[in-house]
């Protein structure tokens, strides 16, 4: 999902947009991993609790496939838990994973994704929070089940991991609301523009080569650098830059925060995060050979047959990364662009 250049693709500091003090408050987390038992009733899931705007609260009917259920290993279907791993300390990253305004739940996209297939499977959730790095050595060690992450499919990644996509793994442009410019899915757009982006992302790269293209063509493109998010907000505000480039889900957020401030923003344009010959997926990561992948996809199949899908990316206002079905081990992102 890479926020830095190993792909976690969550929030990255300098591309929030968002006030750091908004920020705080709502993803302030425990510095120690923490264990969540969800505490939704039989048959329903609440989606974007606690999440003080990042996310609207729905609550849905989901019933128990047991045509499904029966795919699961038997040690898994015994203990009736599925144990979830996001991997949000210390500070979480709205609108995807954080502690939420009780100042406890761990609330957002991903984790709730995760309580939808449980619900699908009729396994009990038990979300996870840790470090990046302690959630993939949760999957490795068997501590647990799946990453719900914001991870992405990448061909290095299945020499260890099996893949349930999910998502698109999106960029996206921002700019102010009152701007008239669009992406349009061709770097040429952007001759005469200045960008903002952060140092050592996927992203970062991306812009590079079109700076080249453009050089190339005698035409400009002008990279900007900022120490945090609101440098940045602060920086599209007054003008200084036409637009930042960063994650997708993190321009939603900020479209979302923004919308009844007197500058709001809104998303110019996306591009995959895995470039131009691949659209990149975000997935569901469990050990490989552990055969949790398929029932997994399968949940996620059913959630998007009956429209519950639809609703927990609509929930978010993620609703452009969704898929038409979800696959077990999908062309992820070469080992040549990793």
């Amino acid at each position: 999902m890479s926020h830095r250049t190993h792909r976690r693709r969550f929030g990255t500091a300098g591309a929030v947009l968002a006030s750091a003090a908004l920020v705080v408050s709502l993803a302030a987390c425990s510095g120690q991993a923490s264990a969540e038992t969800d505490g939704s009733a039989s048959g329903t899931v609440t989606i974007g609790a606690h999440t003080n705007g990042a996310g609207t609260e729905t609550t849905l009917k989901v019933a128990t496939v047991e045509k499904i259920r029966d795919e699961l290993p038997a040690s898994v279907k015994s203990k009736g838990t599925l144990v979830i791993g996001v991997g949000a300390l210390p500070a979480g990253f709205p609108p995807l994973a954080f502690t939420g305004d009780d100042q406890k739940t761990l609330t957002g996209s991903e984790p709730d994704l995760g309580r939808l297939v449980a619900a699908v499977l009729g396994l009990k959730p038990e979300i996870k929070n840790a470090t990046w790095d302690n959630l993939f050595v949760g999957i490795d060690t068997g501590a647990t089940d799946v990453g719900f992450s914001n991870i992405t499919d990448t061909e290095q990644r299945k020499e260890k991991y099996d893949f349930a996509s999910y998502r698109k793994d999106e960029l996206a442009f921002t700019v102010l609301k009152k701007s008239t410019w669009q992406f349009e899915d061709d770097y040429r757009t952007l001759a005469g523009k200045t960008v903002a982006v952060s140092s050592g992302t996927n992203q970062e790269k991306i812009l590079l080569e079109w700076k080249t293209k453009l050089a190339a063509e005698g035409k400009t493109l002008d990279i900007k650098y900022y120490p945090d998010a609101n440098s940045t907000w602060l920086a599209l505000n007054s003008g200084k830059i036409d637009a930042s480039f960063g994650p997708n889900p993190t321009a939603a957020y900020q479209n979302t925060q923004s919308a009844s401030s007197a500058n709001p923003t809104r998303t110019a344009g996306t591009y995959s995060g895995a470039g131009a010959s691949l659209q990149g997926l975000i997935a569901a990561t469990v050990k490989k050979g552990s055969g949790l992948d398929k029932p997994i996809a399968d949940a996620i199949n059913h959630l998007i047959e009956t429209g519950q899908y639809a609703k927990w990316l609509k929930a978010y206002n993620l609703s452009n990364e969704g898929l038409p079905t979800s696959e077990v081990n999908p062309p992820g992102l070469p080992l040549d662009n990793q």
